[in-house]
């Protein structure tokens, strides 16, 4: 029997150990970004063709490489960072596996010009799946200059996994703020298809926040910054009325490295407790500096992801610091005209902190954390209603009307018996309203209790559909067109989005770079409010969440669905009511929402009595 056993060839290694690398074309940016920062440069631009599928280049001024150096930049574990084992635990450098480039070359078509300030004339490389094709000298600026043409050209099975170009954009643009943002007396710019996207000059860490988050944040950021013998905490987290009810800006770093850490975000949530409404997200920038022999990086292959040697420490000291600033800020509160009326009216912008509270956040003790029994661990379960109701998309509503019971019950006697009754409200029956959130209506089989927000969030979504499918909604003409003003994120976001907004009764217009004017928005949207409801729609679309891979527009639809459904505490008069009551029943699937949640629940005569004892 012949030997089977064979060492890979080093291109097809390569290509292996890329993909865990380079998942995509934003892993590639972060792994270019990182090297051009430890390269010394001041100076960093990147170009972006095609969503990174055809062109990623990074070029910096950075100390150059010589030509023995740049020939070896691109083998296998090849780095500049580690000589012995313990250096690998006193890293404090961004890149440092020394497969980042080895794997790009494995994947992409790379050309590399780089020179040394010292050396007269540089040296230009052509890489492909992973063989130097070219090699000759050339004149180039001091620094480096790296491009990566058609990515994946020689996997096609993983370049079809790509999303679509914007989706893969906005990657991107988030890995260049997570870079820039560590670095802010760094210039970085980002230049898509020809054009500059974001231009971002050296400063402070504020100015830089304010760069990218926009300058309404300006007057809404606190700083924090704590020492201690074991760990250095400073950055900026934003007063209370910029919680958002969606996962917003939020960035830690340690050690200069941008991470994930839902455990350290539990801590700075904490912080905010009693401050922020329920379910509220603050935004935050933190840097976390300590011994790096106290964390491992390098236990995941985006190093994202890190090891604390006593993670319980750092989660006390990040919570006590967070603490430490905001109530420092509560002291004297203070508010902007501009912000939405319902954040005004919150307790925690409204109120002013009272001497007791100020004293009970002042004698908090790091110490204190560890007195509760698993609090640091606690982190609400994720809500996975979305499948809860599978079942429901398939079956049609003759099936599933009315089939929502109260208690434990889950289907009628009539229909176990396969009588199908529909139920239908009793036309002019009188409505009553509870609590501002739920609606009793007798029916011709039972009484049912709706719920508002719930049947409202089911009648838009069926609207919205209509209107996608080419029913368009009327777009009511603004008296004083209003100029929106985003992040250059959100302006790419919104780009993406207006050829989806406009059947929906949105007339939105580009004004120039990252601003927008908006001519017209649907009747239902009140004048004056265009603004804060397209900004809160681009914020609720960033983070919507399923466990359904959606289209664009579906997203869209779901979360326009979402954010224009009456609230829980509404209070709604009897016209109102009926109206609700009646579009619901003349949906196409009137027993449940859009993500799957019953709209009403159904009381039949003989559960009733069972709970009667009857």
């Amino acid at each position: 029997m012949p030997d089977i056993i064979h060492l890979l060839p080093d291109n097809i290694a390569n290509q292996i150990a890329a993909g865990e690398v380079i998942q995509r074309p934003a892993s590639a940016v972060k792994e270019l970004l990182e090297n051009a920062v430890d390269s010394g440069a001041d100076d960093i631009r990147l170009f972006i063709q095609d969503a990174g599928k055809a062109l990623i280049q990074v070029v910096d001024n950075g100390k150059g490489m010589s030509e023995t150096d740049a020939r070896m930049a691109f083998e296998r574990h090849a780095t500049s960072k580690i000589r012995n084992i313990d250096d690998l635990f006193h890293i404090r450098t961004m890149g440092f596996r020394g497969e980042a480039l080895a794997s790009i070359a494995a994947v992409a078509q790379v050309e590399l010009k780089t020179r040394r300030p010292e050396d007269e004339t540089g040296i230009s490389i052509g890489i492909e799946n992973s063989r130097v094709i070219r090699q000759e000298p050339v004149a180039t600026p001091a620094g480096t200059s790296i491009a990566m043409k058609n990515l994946f050209f020689n996997v096609p099975a993983r370049r079809n996994f790509l999303k679509t170009n914007p989706a893969e954009m906005r990657h991107i643009v988030d890995e260049f703020i997570r870079v820039t943002l560590a670095f802010p007396s760094i210039f970085f710019s980002l230049t898509s298809n020809g054009q500059e996207l974001m231009h971002l000059e050296k400063g402070s860490l504020k100015q830089r926040i304010v760069q990218i988050l926009g300058s309404s944040h300006a007057s809404k950021l606190v700083s924090v910054q704590e020492n201690t013998d074991y760990l250095n905490i400073y950055g900026f987290v934003g007063k209370p009325e910029t919680a958002k009810k969606t996962r917003g800006d939020q960035y830690l770093f340690v050690n200069n490295r941008f991470i994930r850490s839902a455990y350290l975000n539990h801590a700075v949530m904490g912080a905010y407790k009693d401050m922020i409404p329920a379910e509220s997200f603050p935004l935050y920038v933190l840097f976390i500096d300590l011994d790096p022999t106290q964390i491992d990086v390098n236990v995941h292959p985006t190093k994202q992801e890190i090891k604390f040697e006593d993670e319980r420490v750092v989660y006390a000291f990040v919570q006590a610091a967070v603490k430490h600033s905001l109530a420092q800020f509560s002291i004297t509160p203070t508010l902007d005209f501009d912000l939405d009326p319902s954040i005004q009216r919150l307790d925690a912008v409204s109120k002013p902190v009272t001497e007791e509270k100020i004293a009970a956040v002042a004698s908090s003790s790091l110490y204190k954390t560890f007195t509760q029994k698993n609090q640091a661990h606690f982190i609400e379960p994720t809500n996975k209603s979305e499948l809860r109701h599978w079942k429901d998309f398939y079956e049609g509503p003759a099936t599933t009307g009315g089939d929502v019971v109260g208690g434990a019950e889950t289907a009628s006697a009539e229909q176990r018996t396969g009588a199908t009754v529909k139920i239908q409200p009793i036309e002019g029956a009188p409505l009553q309203q509870l609590l501002n959130t739920y609606i009793v209506t007798p029916t011709n089989r039972s009484f049912i209790l709706v719920h508002q927000q719930a049947a409202h969030e089911r009648i838009l979504y069926e609207r919205y559909i209509a209107a996608a499918a080419g029913q368009h909604i009327p777009s009511q003409k603004s008296l004083f067109p209003v100029t929106l003003t985003l992040s250059a994120p959100d302006a790419i976001l919104l780009s993406e989005l207006l050829p989806d907004l406009q059947p929906l009764g949105y007339t939105i217009e580009p004004f120039g770079k990252d601003s927008f004017i908006i001519q017209g928005s649907p009747g239902d949207t009140g004048q004056g409010d265009e603004k804060s409801t397209l900004e809160n729609l681009l914020e609720q679309y960033k983070h919507f969440t399923s466990e359904i891979r959606f289209s664009r527009r579906e997203k869209l639809i779901r979360t326009m669905a979402r954010q224009k459904a009456v609230r829980p505490g509404d209070t709604l008069d009897e016209k109102e009511m009926r109206m609700l009551v009646d579009s619901l029943f003349a949906c196409a699937q009137h027993n449940i929402t859009p993500g799957g949640d019953p709209t009403y629940i159904e009381f039949r005569k003989d559960y009733v009595e069972k709970l009667f004892g009857r």
